[in-house]
């Protein structure tokens, strides 16, 4: 088999995931909105369980709704009827988890579950299966063809399985108003999701350390500036007040139009006028996606009265060499 044929099996296989993900937008309907109510007034958690691929989906799924504002956990049917149901309480939910429905052992869990009398949320492909008859809801998901030439390994079925997952996890954390701030709070490890969901305020650079000189100041003062602060830019005002910034690139603009007649240039000659700017308040995400928006590297920091309070850089937000280190 050459490189061309592999490639063409790999977009294949790709191409009939996404068919499945198409045939699951039809399916999200009022069984969806039943089920997002029953989770959103839950006063417990969620359960989920399934066996196999469907078990693995099933973690996954649980996993997401914690990390975004609800709780949630996986247990194994076998655990299940052996013992792990005293973990489940009367204020809780089971979703469970099988494509065909008929799995046995999800299947053997519905009466002890339906015995607790907590709700059941079914997801599978087959509405009429025992496992969707037995669920208080059931919400439907089928895809025409599995990948892969027997069509045989789950495949286009988990990842509809997962993205229905994911999707029940997002309505129910925007329904929760679930925000950055929750984020913070669930996520207080791993080096970016930590820096990104700092305030502007406790790493933005502010006091000497801002880069800073006159309107009237010449090239050689800006220059010097920029190479002594060690950000790529300063700032052009007095005081509190900012007028403009020159970069990097307004320097290299500058040479480009002016060419060797550069003598007598002030700041405000070459400066940018009014920098974009953003509050000490936001988060540190905010200021990266207005960077991203505006393809620019630094932003003027200013307190709720717009008084100019520093200067936020990307290396900053992401940390200076290494993640978090200052």
């Amino acid at each position: 088999m050459n490189a061309q044929e592999i490639i063409a099996l790999g977009k294949e296989a790709v191409t009939i995931e996404i068919e499945g993900l198409h045939d699951l937008v039809s399916q999200i309907d009022e069984s969806f909105a039943r089920a997002v109510r029953i989770m959103a007034e839950l006063k417990g958690k969620a359960v989920l369980t399934g066996v196999g691929k469907s078990g693995i989906i099933a973690k996954k799924i649980a996993s997401t709704m914690m990390s975004i504002g609800t709780p949630a956990i996986f247990m194994h049917p076998l655990d299940g009827l052996h013992g792990d149901l005293g973990s489940i309480m009367p204020q809780d939910a089971a979703i469970v988890l099988s494509n065909s429905g008929k799995t046995r052992e999800v299947c053997d869990l519905i009466p002890s579950l339906k015995a607790l009398g907590i709700p059941i949320i079914a997801i599978t492909s087959d509405p009429d299966s025992p496992m969707a008859l037995g669920a208080d809801v059931t919400l439907l998901c089928r895809v025409r063809r599995e990948a892969g030439k027997l069509g045989l390994a789950p495949t286009a079925s988990t990842t509809a399985q997962l993205a229905l997952g994911d999707a029940l996890a997002i309505v129910l954390s925007q329904i929760k108003g679930f925000d950055r701030d929750s984020f913070r709070v669930l996520h207080p490890s791993g080096e970016l999701g930590k820096q990104l969901l700092g305030r502007i305020s406790e790493m933005m650079i502010k006091g000497e350390r801002i880069p800073m000189v006159d309107a009237d100041a010449g090239l050689p003062q800006v220059v010097a500036e920029m190479t002594d602060k060690k950000l790529g830019l300063t700032l052009v005002g007095n005081g509190p007040r900012v007028a403009g910034m020159i970069t990097d690139g307004d320097l290299r603009r500058a040479l480009l139009r002016y060419g060797t007649q550069v003598d007598g240039l002030k700041a405000q000659d070459i400066m940018s006028v009014n920098p974009k700017r953003i509050t000490g308040d936001k988060l540190a995400i905010d200021a990266l996606d207005m960077m991203e928006k505006y393809q620019i590297t630094s932003l003027v920091v200013t307190d709720e009265n717009d008084a100019f309070t520093g200067v936020i850089h990307l290396h900053d937000l992401l940390g200076r060499g290494k993640l978090g280190l200052r």
